[in-house]
């Protein structure tokens, strides 16, 4: 079985972020920002307070938009930015202060940010196609932790071990996914140790691109287990015959909305929701020099 790991620090909200003044940001204690000479291939964003480098950042060939939403904690379709971001590469080196938390880190991009491309942006709130995550009609299948907390316990060394099954084994608060090649198909199995719901959603909404909102009502924290097939939220396989059911594709694994509702109880019902999006209204392609 191929086995991808994905690992979440389940920890941050979703929601609105304040944008601070620029002079109150604390700063990098030096920091080089340049045009990647790559432009092209994948890019990287290692370091930082929370990794075995906490000392310092080192961002290689990465757009601006991945920048921005590591500075500002935010996922794709929250912020709105020129399509350029997302093209033009970049190469980031910065020396982070003792003992800095991440938050501060993030901060400390932002004044970058400001300072060396010229960021300006704002707030909007905006109407976005997503789901609600609902009570089902009849008992949940969710089971009480008997465990405290509901944050993992600190970065993933490497992937956890995977019981029979090839759901990931936790043995402390948390969640992962691992992807696991079966039967002719891709699986995605969820292991979630001591989470709330509101941990759930945010996993979704990372895994899917789109808003999802915990509206549950549930309290407490969860232990759970979830497999479905690796698509978008109500999608059908295509059929391979003109006499296949679209759903027949689906065999290896249920998709996500029925896998919500046969093992966890629970719905996922499709609406807009507000949104709250940063809007990036100008930057400066060629970054001030260091």
């Amino acid at each position: 079985m191929r086995i991808i790991a994905r690992f979440l620090a389940v920890t941050c909200s979703l929601g609105s972020h304040a944008l601070p003044q620029t002079s109150t940001l604390p700063a990098f204690e030096a920091a080089s920002v340049k045009v990647s000479s790559a432009q092209t291939g994948r890019g990287s964003l290692r370091g930082g307070p929370g990794t075995d480098d906490p000392s310092q950042i080192s961002f290689s060939n990465v757009t601006l938009l991945n920048v921005i939403l590591r500075a500002y904690d935010r996922i794709a379709f929250q912020v709105a930015a020129p399509e350029w971001m997302s093209a033009r590469r970049y190469d980031i080196a910065a020396a982070v202060p003792a003992g800095a938390s991440k938050e501060e880190c993030n901060r400390m991009l932002q004044t970058l940010l400001a300072e060396r491309f010229h960021l300006v942006i704002h707030h909007e709130t905006r109407s976005i196609p997503g789901f609600d995550l609902a009570a089902g009609r009849g008992a949940t299948k969710l089971k009480a932790s008997s465990e405290s907390g509901s944050a993992s316990s600190g970065p993933a060394e490497g992937p956890p071990k995977t019981d029979p099954e090839g759901y990931p084994e936790l043995t402390a608060p948390g969640i992962a996914m691992m992807e696991g090649a079966r039967a002719g198909g891709v699986i995605v199995f969820v292991t979630a140790k001591s989470q709330l719901l509101s941990a759930l959603t945010q996993f979704l909404s990372r895994e899917y691109q789109m808003p999802i909102s915990d509206k549950t009502g549930l309290q407490g924290n969860f232990d759970f287990r979830l497999a479905f097939s690796p698509k978008p939220p109500g999608a059908l396989s295509a059929p391979t015959s003109a006499d296949q059911p679209p759903n027949a594709a689906d065999d290896v694994a249920p998709n996500l909305i029925m896998a919500v509702q046969q093992q966890l109880g629970l719905r996922l019902n499709a609406r807009k929701i507000p949104t709250d999006v940063l809007v990036v209204d100008r930057a400066d392609p060629v970054p001030v020099e260091n």
